[in-house]
């Protein structure tokens, strides 16, 4: 499994999660952070990762 962190979050964290998630990475990183929750979303899906966010209503969007 790889983990999609969103801009909440921080890219700092992905060499400490990539032994337990490789090839996971961070919306900045994959020129998302200007991209809407639905895109995001999208993109996860379309590309296998699970998301990691602190925004509590992400899931509402």
């Amino acid at each position: 499994m790889k983990v999609l962190l969103d801009q909440n979050l921080s890219r700092r964290m992905l060499p400490a999660l990539e032994p337990l998630f490789p090839g996971s990475s961070q919306v900045a990183l994959l020129n998302l952070d200007t991209a809407d929750d639905r895109a995001i979303w999208q993109y996860a899906k379309d590309n296998g990762f699970a998301i990691v966010t602190l925004d509590s209503d992400f899931h509402a969007k």
